[in-house]
């Protein structure tokens, strides 16, 4: 399968070592570039991408703006938020509008590749770990309401989909989850499936950023990660 990928980034430098790069394998082409968020959503629309990498400031319409809108659409590209800031609260802001993950601008051309491989197949590329840190290094306003929120929305979860919430929070895959709670792979799945639309959430990263926001992993204990 052809990994379709649209380009968005208001630098045209950018942009072209992206296509360079991405043009050259064989099972990616980029179908469409634009260099500003408004005009994501007519692009998306007439070509339909796989995968959007998405630069996050941009003049006009920024890229938050732009996942936003694209990702509250039925069948939407996965988005992959572009940055060069480690800790940036707008990378917060993109991954629970429902980006798979961000990539530093400065990230190695192999790794670029594989991310964008990854999300293809539906696997994000930005660890629950990866998210702590970011949690940590930016406190956002409105954490005790945000904490609040998500202990209401984890409290329709059943016993069993909590414990793999819990897991999916500590960045373990199906397999670990399923060892550790003596459930199948498919089993296992299944509770991740059924988690994601009864949060009316995305993706697993939105589950672990609910995770977090909830405080479950300070009180389930640090040593268990």
């Amino acid at each position: 399968m052809t990994i379709r990928v649209l380009l968005v980034d208001d630098d045209a430098l950018v942009r072209a070592g992206l296509r360079l790069m991405l043009d050259g394998t064989p099972d990616i082409t980029i179908v469409g570039e634009a260099a500003d968020g408004g005009q994501v959503v007519p692009l998306a629309d007439e070509h339909r991408p796989d995968v959007v990498l998405m630069d996050i400031r941009m003049p006009t319409v920024d890229g938050l703006t732009a996942t936003e809108t694209l990702r509250r659409r039925e069948r939407a590209p996965e988005v992959v938020v572009l940055t060069t800031f480690h800790a940036d609260a707008h990378v917060l802001r993109a991954l629970r509008a429902g980006a798979a993950g961000f990539l530093l601008k400065d990230t190695p051309p192999a790794e670029i590749l594989s991310a964008v491989r990854k999300v293809a197949s539906g696997e994000p590329v930005l660890s629950p770990a990866v998210t702590r840190q970011l949690i940590q290094h930016v406190t956002p306003a409105g954490y005790d309401s945000r904490r609040a929120r998500a202990r209401d929305a984890l409290a329709v979860l059943g016993e069993r989909e909590r414990e793999v919430a819990l897991g999916v929070g500590r960045g373990r895959t199906n397999a670990e989850i399923g060892a550790s709670l003596y459930m199948s792979v498919p089993t296992v799945k299944t509770h991740v499936s059924r988690i994601l639309t009864k949060l009316d959430l995305n993706n697993r990263v939105q589950i672990a950023l609910l995770v977090h926001d909830a405080g479950l992993l300070e009180e389930a204990g640090a040593g268990e990660d």
